[in-house]
């Protein structure tokens, strides 16, 4: 029987660390009879958190995902789910989801509202187009407060939020929700932990609670009427808007991005699970609700193809994510169109190499369930294909085509490694291979200066949890430095630099002459101007009349970029340029590509020096909550690290403070900020951008480097 596509929803569950999406995650797999008995975080029973390291920590480090059922309205759905990470360390496990995701339950924490990380995850989410339902949690810890969540969603992530249940009681006298759109209220016997919120009583609103039910009532009927003519003709008549109509309106805003339904309750005491998965199901878009998914044609990478999530269309589907086991390379798949059945042969299409899927599975955390065909909007795992890469297109052999990949920040944090007996040398390497396959925002390089392997990352957090990754899971024995940052150079003003490259052996001699030009360049200019600007590097060729044949400019571009790759100042990668090339010269017998390819190099190299080079840090934005008795010396400490104050909020006796710090001030703050406030106060950073480093900071780099 042909599966019905609309009755399919791929959803992820992300968050700020700490709001409790895991919690949220185990009772929707409880609730849909996936589970029967609930694992918690804090206990290190979570089915989704199945690896020890994130057992043993309480956090979740890597995206698991399932697949459960949930009837609504007398018909059956299928829920695809992925928990993400919150840690900011391990943001590329919520981008790959978000790439592949249909649609997103943003948790809050009912006592914290809009967090730093809630930030980026919103970000994150509109940069790929995922329509978002928002469930504000922990409304019965010790200072929840729905209204300031409320708002801090719609005034710090500029959302056009909408309630659709509001708390009864919050904090301590937190007893159940109002369904705004139904006009009931929904009683839970949270005294009773063995209830499980199976038991709710639905009673009219009480007398109390009516004129607050009003307020919401009335704005979330204004502001879904105004997304809809016909609502709106209605609703300016004075006419009942029914629910059915409410439900249908709402949805199709929420698809568009014009509204974002806010539901409530507490994950820890089974309140409001069961409706947010009828919100999952009401609100969120299936595949078939988005639209068809653009690739680009193998051959004219101009030339734009659509896919629609038919069976009948020819297969596509891209990879997002990659997990090595012994028994081979198992591979996540989003399948986008067409079917993919057991045994058959796909194109991996950015190599251009058959692959052959040997077997199809349906995840559920670490287990895995046989299946024999995947078809659209299905989240798969398969065996069988070699050395896959994240972003990787898998499609139809007759039909090639090649998906956008997802993009991934640059690691901020690097660190020497060095295998501690010869045995462990070989597989050392091997391991590393294997890291970087699984995770985007790992690199490792070998310095042939130091003969050191440099291993770089999101943070100290992710690089330990890789380090353990490789001692415990792998065996490889490790001797680890301390934790680096990994600078950036660039270019202040423009220089010009002419390279010449002559060498006579025995027989035939090389030569290889180019003059360029380096400029400071963004990736704004590069657009405007129509630049390529891989790597924050672009090239630009001005030469004519053949001073230089076509056959090598490519390599003098070559050669630069790869200069720029290992630096001209301290070794660290120069970004931000733009190279011209304006003159040059070549002999007709001994010019060759590696000798254009080795002038090139030589020409960057003196014209950057002569273009003022400077080093750039990677700068955090650092957001710290500490209660007020601290904050003296919390921001005292953080100007002592040359942190900038950009904002200071109060929320009843606790003050956040955000500020902009550089990264190399802020080694081990987590345990120097718990011993400074008695371990109340708490911290978050991410990645902000690179500013160019203070001239006696910047000495004593190069002194260290050498």
């Amino acid at each position: 029987m042909a599966r019905d596509i609309a009755k399919i929803r791929n959803i992820g569950i992300a968050a700020h660390i700490d709001a409790g999406k895991t919690t949220v995650s185990e009772r929707v797999l409880y609730y849909t009879g996936k589970i029967h008995r609930m694992g918690e975080v804090h206990e290190g029973t979570a089915t989704m958190d199945f690896l020890e390291e994130e057992q043993e920590r309480g956090i979740t480090i890597q995206s698991a995902a399932t697949t459960c059922l949930w009837d609504r309205f007398g018909q059956r759905y299928t829920v695809n789910l992925i928990d993400t990470p919150g840690h900011v360390d391990f943001t590329a496990e919520v981008e790959r989801s978000m790439r592949v995701l249909d649609g997103a339950v943003a948790v809050f924490d009912g006592k914290e509202g809009v967090e730093a990380q809630s930030e980026t995850i919103w970000r994150q989410a509109s940069k790929y187009k995922v329509p978002c339902i928002c469930f504000v949690n922990k409304m019965d810890k010790l200072g929840a407060d729905f209204d300031f969540s409320f708002k801090s969603i719609r005034e710090r992530l500029g959302a056009p939020a909408v309630a659709v249940q509001i708390p009864i009681g919050q904090s301590d006298t937190f007893q159940g929700i109002i369904d705004l759109v139904r006009g009931i209220a929904i009683y839970y016997n949270v005294a009773d932990d063995r209830d499980k919120g199976e038991t709710h009583t639905e009673k009219p609103i009480p007398d109390a609670e009516k004129a607050r039910f009003e307020h919401w009532r009335h704005d979330l009927i204004e502001k879904v009427a105004e997304t809809d003519d016909r609502l709106t003709d209605k609703y300016l008549h004075g006419q009942e808007i029914t629910e059915e109509e409410l439900r249908a309106a709402l949805r199709k805003a929420t698809i568009h991005f014009k509204l974002h339904p806010v539901f409530c309750g507490s994950a820890l005491q089974y309140v409001g699970v069961q409706r947010l998965l009828d919100g999952v199901v009401d609100y969120l878009p299936s595949p078939m609700d988005m639209p068809p998914i653009i690739g680009h044609d193998v051959k004219d990478p101009d030339k734009q193809i659509e896919r629609r999530p038919d069976p009948n269309e020819p297969f596509c589907g891209l990879i997002f994510k990659i997990v090595s086991d012994s028994h081979g390379d198992l591979t996540y798949v989003r399948v986008y169109s067409g079917k993919l059945e057991r045994g058959e042969r796909v194109l991996g299409a950015n190599r251009g190499k058959k692959e052959n899927i040997s077997r199809i599975f349906q995840m559920h955390a670490d287990e895995r369930i046989p299946i024999e065909v995947a078809e659209p909007g299905d989240i798969i795992a398969v065996i069988g294909i070699k050395d896959p890469l994240t972003g990787d297109t898998l499609c139809d052999m007759d039909h090639p085509l090649l998906l956008e990949r997802p993009t991934f920040p640059e690691p901020v944090v690097s660190m020497s490694i060095e295998p501690k007996t010869s045995a462990d040398r070989q597989k050392l390497g091997e391991a590393l291979t294997v890291l970087k396959r699984e995770d985007p925002t790992f690199q490792a390089h070998y310095d042939e200066e130091t003969g050191q392997t440099i291993i770089s990352g999101m943070g100290e957090l992710h690089l330990e949890i890789l380090q353990h990754k490789l001692q415990r899971d792998m065996g490889v024995g490790v001797l680890v430095g301390k934790p680096k940052v990994a600078y950036k150079e660039t270019i202040t003003q423009k220089g010009e630099g002419r390279g010449k490259f002559v060498k006579q052996t025995g027989g035939r001699g090389q030569f290889g002459d180019a003059t360029v030009t380096v400029e400071p360049f963004t990736a704004a200019q590069a657009k405007a101007e129509e630049l390529k600007f891989t790597d924050s590097f672009a090239f630009e060729n001005k030469i004519y009349a053949g001073v230089i044949p076509r056959e090598y400019i490519p390599s003098v571009e070559y050669g630069a970029r790869q200069a720029s790759k290992s630096g001209v100042l301290a070794n660290y990668p120069l970004i931000n340029v733009k190279v011209t090339l304006i003159d040059g010269s070549y002999h007709p017998v001994d010019s060759s590509q590696i000798a254009f390819e080795q002038a090139g190099s030589l020409a960057f190299r003196e014209a950057c020096q002569r273009a003022g080079l400077t080093l750039l840090e990677p700068i955090m934005k650092v957001v710290v909550s500490t209660p007020d008795d601290y904050l003296g010396a919390v921001t005292g400490d953080l100007n002592r690290r040359r942190g900038s104050i950009v904002s200071m909020e109060q929320r009843g006796n606790t003050r956040i403070v955000e500020a902009e710090v550089p990264l190399s001030e802020m080694f081990g703050y987590t345990t120097e900020l718990r011993s400074m406030s008695a371990g109340r106060a708490s911290s978050v950073m991410e990645p902000l951008k690179y500013a160019p480093v203070p001239a006696q900071v910047k000495t004593a780099i190069l002194e260290e480097v050498g």
